[in-house]
C-alpha cells in the first residue's frame, strides 16, 4: 500500500530501474498547486497490449513477483493522481523506454501526503540497475524554493559507493540539504 507520494515514486522509479534501462531520469516539481514528477527510462518499453495489461489491476506478467496474481502498482498512481484531482500519462515505445507522468492537486483535500523527499532519493539511488540514475527536483513553495540536480555516478565517484553506512550518512546528509536550499 502507498501512503505517501513518495511511495509512489519510489515504486514507479523501482519499475524503470528493472526495466533494463542504462538510464533512467526522475523529475519531481512542486509547486503551490500541483506535484508533479516524472520517470523516464531507456529500458525495455512496452507495445500497446503490456500498456494495457500494466493499468489494469487484475493483470500482471507474473516475472517480478510469481507468487501474485495482480499488479498494483500503476493502477494505484492512477487512482491516487484522479482522486486528488489530477491526473497521469504514460508513454512507451517497445525496445525504446517508458516515460510515467503524474500531477496532484496539492489544495484536494484527497492528495495524500507528500512523504520524505530526501529519504525516497536515497532509497532511488540504492536500486540496481541503470547505470546512471539522473534525479532532478524543483520546489517553488515555503521558505527556500530550490532547484537541484543529484547524479548517481557523481555519488559513486565522490563517495566511492553507496553501500556502507558512513556513505549512507553522507549521501543523507547531503540530499537534506539541497532540499533545504
Amino acid at each position: 500500500m502507498h501512503f505517501t507520494l513518495s511511495d509512489l515514486v519510489t515504486d514507479i522509479t523501482q519499475n524503470a530501474c528493472e526495466s533494463g534501462a542504462a538510464l533512467v531520469e526522475l523529475e519531481i516539481t512542486e509547486s503551490g498547486k500541483e506535484f508533479r514528477f516524472v520517470v523516464k527510462d531507456n529500458g525495455k518499453g512496452m507495445d500497446q497490449d503490456e500498456l494495457k495489461r500494466a493499468v489494469d489491476p487484475f493483470v500482471t506478467d507474473g516475472k517480478k513477483h510469481p507468487h501474485r496474481k495482480v499488479g498494483l502498482g500503476i493502477p494505484f498512481l492512477i487512482q491516487s493522481a484522479q482522486q486528488s484531482g489530477g491526473g497521469w500519462n504514460i508513454k512507451s515505445e517497445k525496445h525504446v523506454g517508458t516515460e510515467v507522468s503524474a500531477w496532484f492537486d496539492t489544495a484536494n483535500v484527497d492528495m495524500p501526503p507528500v512523504g520524505d523527499i530526501p529519504g525516497m532519493f536515497r532509497t532511488i539511488f540504492l536500486f540496481a540497475g541503470p547505470e546512471e540514475l539522473i534525479v532532478r527536483r524543483k520546489r517553488e513553495t515555503g521558505a527556500n524554493p530550490t532547484e537541484y540536480e543529484v547524479r548517481k555516478s557523481e555519488l559513486i565517484d565522490t563517495l566511492e559507493n553507496l553501500e556502507d553506512t558512513e556513505s549512507l550518512i553522507l549521501l543523507d546528509k547531503y540530499l537534506r540539504s539541497m532540499e533545504e536550499g
